[in-house]
């Protein structure tokens, strides 16, 4: 599958972390990773429209209920033709017709894969909960909370695994996995915000990733599409992906 974004040119690790060293949290980053969380969903804009939204997934008025569509004050260029409009407030507003039809991509290449075979990553508090579900519902594997260097890449390390592929959400937070799967060289498939850079990932799907129920709204989609494709029952529903507060 071709990039959407230049490949990295970032030199492989020459040598992992010990897995000992590598779990020392500092406390100051946790406390801003922390800090960037959503605690409350913004309020929708109920005039708000786009185009193609007769044809979603689910009703546009259950995408912005979910605020999947607010997005950060803050644009990058790699992100700006998923941006619908800029708000009076200055946040961006993600068209979540996009969001549809990249959740739509994301699950047919998905299902291409073998399920032990697609790994979902998420250091976002909010972000956790989903990707867990997400996991259990499509069989893939999961890890949450912080990502341990050398995952990917140290054969020693006792949690090593190989993927062919990976579900991220949010390349900053996740940016320790998405680098390792740059060197073992398998597709990144990530939830990004208007204020994201995407070089490393092979198909973005756009959303507010920091919200606890605009998360739980697109990993839901998602598994239940991969589902679809599969022929798969499941008992899952959206609100069984959203984390308590």
């Amino acid at each position: 599958m071709s990039q959407e974004q230049p490949d990295t040119d970032e030199e492989p690790e020459e040598a992992e972390e010990a897995a000992t060293e590598a779990e020392e949290m500092d406390a100051e980053e946790t406390e801003a990773e922390e800090a960037e969380e959503v605690e409350e969903e913004p309020e929708p804009e109920p005039t708000e429209s786009f185009e193609g939204e007769d044809d979603l997934l689910i009703p546009v008025d259950d995408y912005l209920t979910s605020g999947v569509h607010i997005g950060t004050q803050q644009k990058t260029g790699h992100m700006e033709r998923f941006i619908h409009r800029v708000r009076e407030d200055g946040l961006y507003v993600i068209d979540v017709a996009k969001t549809d039809d990249r959740i739509r991509t994301a699950a047919n290449f998905l299902e291409n894969y073998e399920p032990s075979s697609i790994l979902v990553t998420s250091s976002r508090r909010y972000g956790q909960h989903p990707a867990e579900t997400f996991a259990e519902a499509t069989g893939a594997r999961v890890r949450s909370g912080r990502f341990i260097p050398g995952t990917l890449t140290n054969p020693d390390y006792d949690g090593y695994i190989e993927p062919d592929v990976l579900v991220v959400t949010d390349p900053i937070g996740d940016a320790q996995a998405v680098k390792e799967a740059v060197t073992v060289g398998i597709p990144v498939i990530a939830m990004c915000d208007t204020n994201n850079a995407t070089n490393n990932v092979d198909l973005v799907v756009p959303t507010n990733n920091k919200g606890r129920k605009a998360l739980a709204v697109v990993y839901g989609l998602l598994a239940q599409e991969i589902l679809e494709a599969r022929e798969a029952d499941t008992d899952y529903t959206l609100e069984d992906f959203e984390p308590e507060v």
